[in-house]
């Protein structure tokens, strides 16, 4: 026992010393640092209300992107709120940054469009490449290659991944709402603006678009639901209710074959996810974070550890039977409400695993109501473009090869590899072979490689 103060002897006016010494932090305190990062629980909450009602499209797009390819979507549906809470819960309580996670737009594209629509691979084999993206994620972080990796991508190439990416979304978009189809003539046309599907998928986007310019939150949620109400009243959609169980994820859970995605016709496969994952969540952190004054003298003083929460979650999303999880830009509005920590990821877990009891809901969303949020979402990708620099041909170039390549061949790893190998080609060519990265002349090699062996892919 310690002594007491000679101020606090009997019949001073001094307060027991008991009564000075500072409350018990609690357990939010504890785990998040509130005060050190000017904020409160309540504060914190709102803020993970905030960001969950901005990407909360995600569970109604991602079963609708990967049942295109096959996948069951009840059980995407579980995969991808589950997946989504388990990333954005170690995002929180291991990183301690307010940044969600769930399966990546684009990236499930990808998955869907390109690799087994497209490729002709199995959906379980498209699993397994996620998975082993998610490993090799995990090992360059551990041994910090991943600053290696990032410098050594021209900065054009990276910006132009996302920009055709976005186009990419884009043209899927517009053929789930029936505005662009298919024409042997010209290849694409304009579809049949009069059919209810086409006019509906409109108002919607123009409905995402001025409510999000009016910072209306979950404006992406809202179109997508207003589209679906749209269509029970004009496309004769069927309501099924919205509380139900939660449907059966076995159809997906541990189907992924990763010995399938060893094959070699899959290497680019895995690379193209490796590095899109890579660069997304490089990019998406930085970003968020600067937002927030999370930077101390611009870098993130726990980056790998939100890295490593990443790579963790992209395979733990492929054993639940998704597309690799990523963070999410739309993190950034829940650090406009005052987000500062992990508290507000803590938030947005829960919230998508209360999503589970309304699957109902979400089976009723057709193609046409989730078209608005893709080509919404698309059209802020394309921002990437802005900084390019437009002055020299060589970074020009194999930008623009990057973003034309990848909706004109209906695949990002096509657009990707133009890019690289684009690059490579063009300094060498103009005397400039010094400015390009060592992991560049790599990375173009293994496309080359894969265009000489691999001409049907």
């Amino acid at each position: 026992m310690s002594l007491p103060d000679p101020a606090e002897r009997p019949g001073s006016d001094a307060a027991p010393a008991f009564q000075s010494s500072p409350a018990p932090a609690s357990l939010a305190e504890r785990l998040f640092r509130l005060a050190e990062h000017n904020t409160n629980v309540r504060t914190e909450v709102l803020a993970g209300v905030t960001t969950f009602l901005t990407m909360a499209y995600i569970i109604f797009v991602n079963p609708s992107i990967l049942g295109d390819a096959g996948v069951p979507k009840d059980a995407v549906f579980v995969a991808t709120c589950v997946a989504a809470a388990i990333g954005t819960l170690i995002m929180g309580l291991f990183a301690n940054y307010p940044i969600a996670m769930a399966p990546g737009m684009g990236l499930n594209a990808y998955f869907a469009y390109t690799v087994v629509k497209g490729m002709g691979l199995p959906w379980e084999a498209a699993l397994g490449a996620v998975f082993i993206s998610g490993c090799l994620f995990l090992l360059v972080t551990l041994f910090r290659i991943r600053e290696m990796i990032v410098k050594g991508i021209p900065h054009a190439i990276r910006g132009a991944i996302t920009a055709g990416i976005g186009l990419f979304l884009a043209i899927i978009a517009l053929k789930n709402a029936g505005i662009i189809a298919a024409s042997p003539a010209t290849l694409v046309t304009i579809g049949d603006l009069h059919q209810p599907p086409a006019i509906m998928a409109i108002i919607g986007f123009f409905v995402i678009v001025a409510l999000d310019r009016l910072k209306v939150k979950g404006a992406i949620l809202i179109g997508i639901l207003l589209t679906t109400v749209l269509s029970f009243l004009f496309g004769g959609n069927t309501f099924h209710g919205v509380f139900s169980a939660p449907p059966s994820i076995a159809p997906t859970l541990f189907k992924l074959d990763i010995a399938g995605a060893l094959s070699i016709g899959i290497i680019n496969v895995v690379l193209v996810f490796f590095l899109v994952e890579l660069f997304d969540a490089t990019g998406t952190l930085m970003g968020v974070a600067n937002r927030a004054g999370l930077l101390k003298a611009g870098k993130m003083n726990r980056l790998n550890r939100a890295l490593m929460a990443d790579s963790t979650a992209i395979m733990a999303g492929s054993l639940l039977g998704t597309s690799s999880t990523t963070a999410y830009i739309e993190s950034a509005s829940g650090v406009q409400a005052g987000g500062r920590t992990g508290l507000t990821a803590v938030t947005v877990a829960v919230l998508f695993l209360a999503c589970l009891f309304i699957a109902p809901l979400a089976g009723t969303v057709p193609a046409y109501a989730t078209a608005p949020a893709l080509l919404y979402v698309s059209c802020l990708m394309l921002r990437e473009l802005v900084d390019i620099d437009w002055t020299d041909v060589t970074e020009v170039v194999p930008a623009v090869l990057t973003v034309l390549g990848m909706p004109f061949t209906y695949s990002v790893a096509n657009g990707v590899a133009f890019g690289f190998i684009a690059y490579a080609v063009l300094k060498l060519l103009t005397g400039r072979a010094r400015e390009v990265p060592v992991m560049a002349w790599i990375i173009a090699a293994v496309f080359l490689f894969k265009f000489y062996y691999l001409p049907g892919h």
